[in-house]
């Protein structure tokens, strides 16, 4: 199952705030970011934490389950993304039998040199 075509938050992300981390702890390891791929898949990243994303999809709103590695530990847990007025995505990430965050992101922009 892909993502329906009405879904608004399919892109990558960058991750800028967080409800019980600080910004130096988002981006120790790099840019904080979040990826929503249109194929039931994604990624996300911050601090010393990496996982992978399975993903379901509602026009303003994704839900997921993660599964990956945090300072060389399994981690996993779920959570969801949902649209901002503003055009911001509130994230509620959890780990199983442990913290949850509300991160914000807002959509990643690239541009080229000329």
């Amino acid at each position: 199952m892909s993502a329906p075509a009405e879904c608004q938050l399919v892109g990558r992300w960058r991750i800028v705030e967080a409800d019980i981390w600080g910004r130096d702890y988002l981006d120790l390891c790099g840019p904080a970011t979040v990826a929503i791929g249109a194929d039931n898949r994604g990624e996300i990243a911050f601090g010393a934490m990496q996982a992978d994303l399975e993903i379901g999809y509602s026009p303003a709103m994704v839900f997921f389950t993660w599964a990956g590695s945090d300072e060389m530990n399994e981690v996993s847990g779920d959570g969801d993304a949902e649209l901002m007025s503003d055009g911001s995505i509130a994230i509620t990430f959890a780990y199983h039998h442990g913290d949850e965050a509300i991160l914000k992101a807002i959509r990643q922009t690239f541009s080229t040199a000329c």
